[in-house]
């Protein structure tokens, strides 16, 4: 039958083949929409990476440098060396000459040289520029270098735990180096060359340079030369007091900068022990910042701050002690078993005497000492800009028994950081604001701020300034009991020295292990600087905070002054020196008279009545004020 087309059929056929046209020509209009536009991007640098071959080029990171200037780390141009084994004609010659002029492996090399089946392969990082320029002028084929970015410490052994080290990879790992990587680490640049197919390059091909942005610099409010002062006096102690490890620094208390930090051991950040990871990991550690301890008399600081606003004591109240509280049917011991008898608050102070702020910690009650602690930070970390800083234990409250809150009040029962207590003792001396603690100053990139770290004020009136004037004349008396500006001679120096036992880690006291510390402020009736000493596990004779933490205490304040240039308050004062009497085999009393006629002051170790040994040995010249150990311990 035969078909015949209308006009109308015949429209439609064409309408119909017009769609299909249209809807062909829409999908590919959307197909080059989705290429070019949506993934334009991603195809391109697919299409850039099969075609080209790059190498990084690491940014250098910003220098760090002190208050004064001064350079403390600096990036300084390294090399790493690649190979693209395709492009190398004799994989022999390459090997035999990467390594001899790298002290590699040859067969390591060998293999890295000729496995075609990798692109590149990387055969060492961070060669210096005469090695680079060595093997740069063999004209190798398949042998590229690249930029690279190492750091150089120029102070060495200083500031091993604050400043940090970097990983190969050029990225902060400890200390201001990690914490402050993002500012320091710059921006890394690339070098694109065209290949073929099989990777090999184009000869004659354009060539890609996209420049590295080197990162910020960091200004620290650490001074290199307090530093110095501050380090030298630590290896000090580790060699006089054969200590297990050793810590001190110095802040400004009115703005809460710290001016040196550090510990003991410590390594050459030039020369990172890899090797140790233990060792490496226990020596990275900012101890002031990250480990807890117990205190001691130190803390007592704070007890008689919150004690004296509370108004439950004055300065001249008197207190008796005969060697010993018993509280909760418990006896608790002061340092000196045969008692200090009568005393003002203020020679309590100077005397350390336990049974005094056990006195003062349960006249204030559980509510008002907490109430203070936290105030004074404790059990919360001080903000400071370092990582891993310890936030210290406090007794839950509900769990405080009154035996708790009487050893509490002379520093026992109670572990915080270093850092909290010179912390809280900035915010007592200052007259009452409790400042967060820094070592930033500034970001610069060149000569513009990118970041003044302006000083945070965390706490105001947390005492008035009329109490803290009277913990400072306290504080200044107790360093100074032989006569006005005698602890450093003509300055206006306070302090408190502390000692404490140490516990083990599965509880209860570990036996002859003692941590003895010392906090010193200046000028003692305006602090603008405080001086923190803590030596622990000491172990040539002595334990106690007056005998191997004062005594460096003092050489750090000699030579501060010294550094700053300061005045001495009176000219006159001058320091009487004697001879140590031989004490052995006198009873305790007899003992005790002769030194309190030569001006020297004496701790105890035992409770037996008769001197069995002394420190120093007879004939040691001594100054007068200064502490000996009178043992009393039964042979």
């Amino acid at each position: 039958m035969q078909k015949y087309f209308t006009l109308y059929s015949l429209k439609k056929r064409i309408l119909a083949v017009l769609l299909v046209i249209s809807f062909i020509f829409c999908s590919l209009i959307v197909r080059l929409f989705v290429i070019q536009i949506v993934n334009g991007s991603s195809l391109q640098l697919k299409a850039t990476d099969q075609w080209t071959r790059d190498l990084a080029i690491v940014a250098p990171r910003g220098s760090i440098y002190d208050r004064t200037g001064s350079t403390l780390a600096v990036s300084y141009t390294t090399y790493n060396v690649y190979v693209r084994a395709r492009e190398v004609t004799s994989p022999t010659t390459v090997a035999t000459v990467l390594s001899q002029e790298l002290d590699l492996p040859f067969a390591s090399v060998y293999e890295k040289v000729s496995n075609r089946k990798v692109s590149e392969v990387l055969i060492k990082m961070q060669i210096d520029g005469e090695e680079a320029e060595r093997i740069y002028n063999k004209k190798l084929d398949g042998v590229y270098l690249a930029e690279n970015s190492d750091r150089y410490y120029p102070y060495g052994n200083l500031l091993t735990q604050v400043l940090g080290f970097i990983s190969v990879d050029n990225v902060g790992q400890t200390g201001i180096e990690a914490y402050y990587n993002d500012y320091l680490k710059g921006t890394d640049g690339y070098s694109y060359v065209q290949s073929d197919l099989q990777g090999k390059e184009i000869g004659g091909s354009l060539r890609y340079y996209y420049p590295a942005t080197a990162g910020n610099d960091l200004v620290l409010t650490i001074d290199s030369k307090i530093q110095t002062i501050i380090e030298n006096a630590l290896q000090q102690i580790m060699e006089e007091q054969k200590a297990k490890s050793v810590a001190g620094m110095i802040m400004n208390a009115k703005t809460g900068e710290i001016l040196a930090m550090s510990s003991k051991p410590s390594f050459d950040l030039n020369d990172v022990p890899r090797d140790d990871l233990e060792a490496l990991f226990e020596q990275s550690k900012v101890k002031p910042v990250t480990d807890i301890y117990e205190p001691g008399s130190t803390f007592k600081i704070l007890t008689v701050a919150a004690a004296l606003e509370e108004g439950v004591c004055d300065l001249d109240d008197t207190f008796y002690c005969p060697g010993y509280r018993i509280i909760d049917g418990i006896r608790i011991k002061c340092w000196k078993t045969i008692g200090h008898g009568q005393q003002t608050l203020t020679e309590a102070f100077a005397n350390s005497c336990n049974c005094c702020f056990m006195d003062l910690a349960l006249r204030l009650g559980v509510d008002k000492f907490y109430e203070y602690m936290t105030k004074f930070g404790l059990g919360s970390k001080t903000g400071i800009d370092v990582s891993g800083e310890g936030s210290g234990m406090l007794m839950p409250k509900s769990a405080v028994k009154t035996v708790d809150l009487a050893r509490m009040g002379f520093g026992h029962a109670v572990a915080l950081t270093p850092l909290q207590l010179i912390t809280a003792t900035a915010s007592i001396v200052n007259g009452g604001t409790y400042i967060q603690p820094k070592v930033l100053s500034q970001v610069k990139s060149g000569e513009n701020v990118v970041k003044e770290n302006e000083s945070v004020v965390r706490g105001q009136n947390l005492i008035s300034k009329e109490t803290s004037q009277k913990v400072n004349s306290l504080l200044e008396f107790a360093e100074n009991k032989t006569g006005k500006y005698t602890f450093v001679e003509g300055y206006n120096v306070g302090g408190k020295t502390g000692t404490a036992q140490k516990y083990k880690e599965t509880g209860g006291i570990d036996q002859g292990k003692y941590i003895s510390s010392f906090i010193g402020t200046y000028p003692a009736d305006n602090p603008e600087y405080i001086v923190f000493v803590m030596v622990d596990e000491p172990s040539a004779g002595a334990y106690y905070g007056s005998i191997v933490a004062a005594p460096y205490g003092k050489i750090i304040f000699t030579n501060l002054f010294d550094y700053l240039g300061e005045k001495k308050q009176d000219e006159s004062v001058q320091i009487n020196y004697v001879e140590m009497p031989s004490l052995v085999g006198l009873p305790l009393a007899e003992a005790a008279a002769q030194l309190k006629a030569l001006n020297l002051e004496y701790e105890l170790d035992g409770e037996g009545e008769y001197v069995t040994a002394q420190l120093p040995p007879v004939g040691t010249s001594l100054p007068e004020g200064t502490t000996v150990v009178l043992i009393t311990k039964d042979e």
